[in-house]
C-alpha cells in the first residue's frame, strides 16, 4: 500500500538502537542527544559496517540528517547559541531534530533524478513559491537510500535561466528544501505529501530500502537562500562521503578478518593456506590497506569536524581580538581546504578497496566463497555499490584531479619551487623514510607537471589565429574544464591513486612524530606504494594520446557529415 516494510531482523535492530539513544549520538543534549564528537559517529559507522552495511547505511540517515538540519540552521543564522557554553540550544528545525532523536524517525538526501545523476545541473524537480510565500516541490527523485523516511532534504530548481550561459541555467539555479513526507490529521492518520513509486531490487544491501520518491506540489521549507542549494548540498555530501569512507573501511576490516580466519583453518597440501606464499601476500596486502585507509579516514573526519566547529565559532562567538579572529579565519580556510582535498581521495580509495578486498576474500574461500555458507559472497555484493553511490569513483577522481591542477594554476611559481624541494628531499633529506615519502611526492608532482604541460600545449595551439593581444587573457583566464583539461581527465584515476598513496604516507609519517612505534606501518605501506607510483607515473607519461586524438577527431567527423 505504498509503504516500505523492513525485514523483522532489521526492525528489531533499530528498536534496540532507538532504546540506546544512539540516534542522538552527536546531537546536543538540549535536543535529547549525547553531544559526542562527530568522529565517534564516524567510528561507530565503521563498526556497524563490519557487521552489515544495510544497518550502517540506514543508521546514518537518523542522526546524520538531524545533525545536517542543526548545521543548516546555524549557517543560515536561525539557531540560538548559549554564549557561555557555545552550544546550540534551539534552532529552526528543532521539532524535526527532536523527532529523529526521540521517536527514531529518519530522513534522506533526495538528489538523483532520471537523467540527472552526476550531472546535477540537469535537474528538473521544481521548487515554486506561491503568493503567500509558501514553497512547494514537484518532481521525482530516484535511488534514494532510506527514502521511506519522514524528512527529505531535497535539491530542486527554483530559478529560470534566460540563456544557456546564464549562471542560473546550471548549478546556480538550485535551492535546497526540507519536505516532510507525511503529516497526521486530527484522527492521527497519516496524510502523505510525498509518495513512494518504486522500491529497487538490488544486487546487495537487501535490508536497506532504495526507493523512488514522487513530489506533487508537496509543502516545503526553503533551507538557506534560494540559489544556494548546490553549495548547501555539498556540505551534506561531504559528510556523507566521509561516512562512506568509514563504511568502506568497515567492509575492508570484515573482509580481512573473514579471510584471515578461513585461511588459518583451511588445510591444503599439508599446511593451512595462510602459510602458502601467495595467500600470505594477499593477507599482508589487505592488512596494509586497512591501516592506510584507517589513517586517512580519521584524518579526513578530524579536518571536516574541526572546520565546521571553527566556522560556527566565527559566526556565533568570534574572538574579540582582531589578530585572533584573522588567525581563526585562516585556520578555518586551511581546514576546509584540507577536508576538500581529503574527501574525494578517501571516498575513492575506501570504495575501490572494499570491492577489491571483498573479491580477494571470496577467492581465498574458493568454492565455499561462491556459496552463501560463509558470507563472502554477501560481502562482495554489498561492497559493489560503494564505488557508485554518494558520487562515483570516477567523479571523485575528477574532483581530486581538477582541484590539484587548479591549485597549481593559481600559483605556478609555488609549484615549481615545491617540485624542486621534493626533488632535493627525495635525495638528500635526513632519514630514509623522509626521502622515500618525498620520492612519492616527487612522482605525484612529476605527473602533475606532465599533465599541465600537455594542457598548456593544447591551450597554446588553440590560440592560433587570435590576435597576439588576446593571448595572455586566452591562456590565463579562459579555461574550460570540460575541454582544456582533457589529458588530465583521461588520467584522473591514475593520478588519484598516486595522490592516495602519498596522502597515506604523509599521514603515517605524521603519526610517527608522536608514536615512533608505528614506523613499521609506514615501511609496509612504502614497500607497496613505491613500485605502484612508478608504474602509474609511467602510464601517465606514455599512454592516452591515441584516445585523445580519437576524441578530438570525432566532432570534426560529425561536423563534416
Amino acid at each position: 500500500d505504498g509503504e516500505v516494510v523492513l525485514p523483522d531482523a532489521m526492525t528489531e535492530i533499530f528498536h534496540t538502537l532507538a532504546e540506546t539513544g544512539l540516534h542522538g549520538m552527536c546531537v546536543p543534549r538540549e535536543f535529547g542527544g549525547m553531544n559526542v564528537p562527530l568522529m565517534v559517529y564516524f567510528l561507530s559507522g565503521e563498526l556497524f559496517a563490519r557487521a552489515d552495511v544495510s544497518v550502517m547505511a540506514h543508521f546514518g540517515f537518523h542522526g546524520g540528517i538531524a545533525m545536517a538540519l542543526l548545521v543548516y540552521s546555524a549557517l543560515e543564522g536561525t539557531a540560538t547559541v548559549d554564549p557561555e557554553t557555545g552550544g546550540i540550544v534551539d534552532c529552526r528545525f528543532a521539532d524535526a531534530v527532536r523527532d529523529i532523536v526521540e521517536n527514531a524517525e529518519w530522513g534522506s538526501m533526495d538528489i538523483t533524478e532520471p537523467g540527472a545523476g552526476s550531472d546535477v545541473g540537469a535537474m528538473r524537480t521544481r521548487g515554486v513559491q506561491n503568493a503567500d510565500g509558501q514553497w512547494f516541490v514537484t518532481g521525482q527523485k530516484i535511488f534514494i537510500t532510506s527514502g521511506n523516511g519522514k524528512y527529505h532534504i531535497v535539491l530542486a530548481r527554483t530559478e529560470d535561466a534566460g540563456e544557456s550561459d546564464d549562471p542560473m541555467a546550471g548549478l546556480g539555479g538550485l535551492s535546497l528544501f526540507l519536505v516532510e513526507a507525511w503529516s497526521e490529521d486530527a484522527s492521527g492518520d497519516r496524510v502523505r505529501h510525498a509518495t513512494l513509486s518504486r522500491i529497487e531490487e538490488k544486487l546487495g544491501h537487501h535490508a536497506s530500502p532504495t526507493v523512488a520518491v514522487d513530489f506533487d506540489n508537496a509543502p516545503a521549507e526553503l533551507i538557506g537562500k534560494r540559489g544556494e542549494g548546490f553549495k548547501l548540498m555539498l556540505l551534506l555530501m561531504n559528510n556523507a562521503r566521509i561516512s562512506v569512507g568509514f563504511e568502506g573501511l568497515g567492509v575492508c576490516e570484515a573482509a580481512l578478518r573473514m579471510a584471515r580466519a578461513y585461511a588459518a583453518e583451511r588445510v591444503s597440501m599439508g599446511k593451512t593456506i595462510n602459510k602458502h606464499e601467495l595467500i600470505a601476500d594477499y593477507i599482508d596486502e589487505m592488512e596494509n590497506t586497512v591501516v592506510g585507509l584507517r589513517a586517512i579516514c580519521v584524518d579526513a573526519g578530524f579536518s571536516e569536524e574541526l572546520a565546521q566547529r571553527k566556522r560556527l565559532r566565527l559566526m556565533y562567538a568570534p574572538p574579540e581580538d582582531a589578530a585572533e579572529k584573522r588567525a581563526l579565519e585562516r585556520e578555518v580556510k586551511d581546514l576546509a581546504w584540507q577536508s576538500r582535498l581529503n574527501t574525494p581521495l578517501l571516498k575513492y580509495m575506501a570504495a575501490e578497496a572494499a570491492v577489491d578486498m571483498a573479491r580477494q576474500t571470496l577467492q581465498i574461500h574458493g568454492g565455499y566463497g561462491y556459496t552463501t555458507e560463509y558470507g563472502a559472497e554477501k560481502l562482495l555484493r554489498d561492497a559493489l555499490v560503494l564505488p557508485i553511490y554518494e558520487g562515483t569513483s570516477q567523479i571523485q577522481a575528477l574532483m581530486a584531479t581538477k582541484d590539484s591542477l587548479q591549485y597549481i594554476l593559481k600559483d605556478p611559481g609555488a609549484f615549481v619551487r615545491a617540485l624542486a624541494g621534493a626533488r632535493f628531499d627525495s635525495r638528500f633529506a635526513a632519514g630514509p623514510r623522509v626521502r622515500r615519502v618525498a620520492l612519492l611526492r616527487l612522482n605525484v608532482m612529476l605527473a602533475q607537471r606532465h599533465l599541465m604541460m600537455k594542457i598548456a600545449g593544447q591551450k597554446a595551439a588553440g590560440l592560433r589565429g587570435r590576435p597576439m593581444g588576446e593571448w595572455r587573457r586566452g591562456f590565463l583566464d579562459e579555461w574550460d574544464m570540460k575541454s582544456d583539461f582533457a589529458p588530465a581527465l583521461l588520467h584522473a584515476e591514475r593520478l588519484t591513486k598516486m595522490m592516495v598513496d602519498l596522502r597515506i604516507a604523509e599521514t603515517l609519517a605524521k603519526q610517527i612524530e608522536r608514536h615512533s612505534e608505528r614506523g613499521h606501518l609506514l615501511d609496509r605501506h612504502l614497500e607497496r606504494a613505491e613500485p605502484r607510483s612508478r608504474f602509474l607515473l609511467d602510464q601517465i607519461r606514455t599512454t592516452g594520446e591515441r584516445i585523445l586524438s580519437t576524441l578530438r577527431e570525432e566532432p570534426l567527423k560529425q561536423a563534416a557529415k
